[in-house]
C-alpha cells in the first residue's frame, strides 16, 4: 500500500501544506495519536481574523486511523474548510496506475464545475452517468468520458454508520485485495484521480505520473462562499469547526 503528500491544505500562494505546524500533544499506548497545531493570523491568504487549527491523527485501532480536524476563529466570521491531500495507491510502492482499482461512492449526486472545474451551483444526480459509483466500479472504467480525469465533489448521502461517521467510499485493489473505507462527517468528498501528477520522483526513484493515486478528500463543498444553496462553511468566532475522517483498512 502507498500513500504520499499527506497534508492539510487551503488554498493560496501559501497554504496550511506549506505551513510549519507545532506539535502540541504526542500519546502512546494502545491508541497512540499526535496532535499538530497552526495559528493563522488576520489576513493570510486574504482570509479574515485569527484563526487556531490543531489536526489530530489517532491509530485508533491496528487497522483504522481516524483524523479530527478542528478550527476555531478568534476575531472575525471566516470560511474554513480543510481537506486532507493524500494519494492513496492500494497496489503498493511503485505499482503504477489506480484504474484497476475498483471504487463506490455513497453519494447519488455531484456539483458540477465550469471550465476552471469550480464548482457552478448546481447539485446534479448522477445516475446513469460516468460519474455513478453508486455500485463498485473500476475506476478507469470511465475516466476518459470526463476529460483529464475525475476532480469532482460528491454530495454524500445517508447510509451506513460508524462512531457517528457515515461512509463516504469503499476502495479495493484486486491485485492485493486491499480495501480501504472512509468514513466522515463531511457533507462532500472531492474524487481525484492524479490528473496533473506528472514525473513526480519518490522514495527508491519512483517516477509518479498520471493516475498514479487517487485522492479521496472530505470537505465542505467547494465555493461553497459564493453559492448560497451550499453548506455554508463560514464558522462564526467562539464556534468551532469539526471535521472527522475515519480510515479503515482490510483485506477482501
Amino acid at each position: 500500500m502507498s500513500s504520499w503528500d499527506s497534508t492539510l491544505s487551503n488554498r493560496g500562494f501559501k497554504g496550511f501544506d506549506k505551513r510549519i505546524w507545532e506539535v502540541a500533544e504526542y500519546k502512546k499506548g494502545d491508541k497512540p495519536s499526535i496532535t499538530f497545531k497552526y495559528r493563522s493570523s488576520d489576513g493570510e491568504e486574504g482570509y479574515p481574523g485569527d484563526v487556531s487549527v490543531t489536526a489530530t491523527y489517532t491509530l485508533t485501532s491496528t487497522m483504522t486511523m481516524k483524523l479530527d480536524m478542528e478550527a476555531v476563529p478568534e476575531t472575525k466570521a471566516t470560511p474554513i474548510n480543510l481537506a486532507q491531500h493524500t494519494y492513496w495507491n492500494l497496489a503498493g510502492h511503485n505499482s503504477g496506475n489506480i484504474l484497476d482499482h475498483t471504487i463506490q461512492i455513497w453519494a447519488s449526486e455531484m456539483t458540477p464545475v465550469d471550465e476552471n472545474t469550480v464548482p457552478t451551483g448546481e447539485i446534479k444526480p448522477i445516475k446513469g452517468t460516468p460519474f455513478d459509483f453508486t455500485a463498485e466500479k473500476k475506476v478507469g472504467l470511465q475516466v476518459h468520458e470526463v476529460g483529464l480525469g475525475y476532480d469532482h465533489n460528491y454530495v454524500l448521502g445517508s447510509g451506513e454508520e460508524k462512531l457517528g461517521l457515515k461512509r463516504a467510499a469503499k476502495l479495493k485493489d484486486p491485485s492485493s485485495s486491499r480495501v480501504l473505507s472512509v468514513w466522515t462527517n463531511a457533507p462532500g468528498m472531492q474524487f481525484y484521480t492524479g490528473n496533473h501528477v506528472n514525473g513526480v520522483v519518490g522514495k527508491g526513484g519512483a517516477v509518479y505520473n498520471k493516475h498514479a493515486g487517487l485522492c479521496l478528500e472530505t470537505q465542505g463543498f467547494p465555493n461553497a462562499i459564493n453559492q448560497p444553496n451550499f453548506p455554508s462553511v463560514v464558522v462564526q468566532p467562539g464556534s468551532k469547526y469539526q471535521h472527522t475522517m475515519l480510515f479503515e483498512f482490510s483485506v477482501e
